[in-house]
């Protein structure tokens, strides 16, 4: 696939998957380059780009990402296992502040929260 058939598919923008490649974020195994040194990429790249817009919507950081993927860098598994751990713990944390919001708006609906300072 070309660069324009991956970002109609994924609904990311061309110049945002440059910058992806730019930061190491997609793998050499997932684009080659044609006779024309046009990228072509594999069709497994739509799932991996996926999973990447996921990570991304749980504030995992481009940077973050990169040290996860590229395999040049050579992270250790135990070094990756303890950064997903800690966005676990993040995320997490979000839940906890998320459901004590809920819990909250739930009570004001039913006129039983009370503002300690006035609206």
């Amino acid at each position: 696939m070309k660069i324009n058939d991956v970002s109609k598919l994924t609904g990311i923008p061309i110049s945002t998957l440059r910058f992806y490649e730019r930061k190491n974020l997609i793998p050499d195994s997932f684009v080659k380059r044609d006779a024309n040194n046009y990228r072509i990429y594999s069709k497994e790249i739509v799932a991996f780009l996926d999973d990447v817009k996921s990570l991304l919507s749980v504030d995992f950081s481009i940077e973050e990402l990169s040290l996860l993927v590229n395999q040049q860098l050579q992270l250790s598994y135990e070094a990756k296992k303890k950064m997903v751990e800690q966005k676990i713990n993040e995320i997490e944390e979000i839940q906890k502040r998320l459901r004590k919001s809920k819990k909250f708006l739930l009570a004001s609906l039913e006129g039983k929260a009370n503002f300690r300072s006035p609206c």
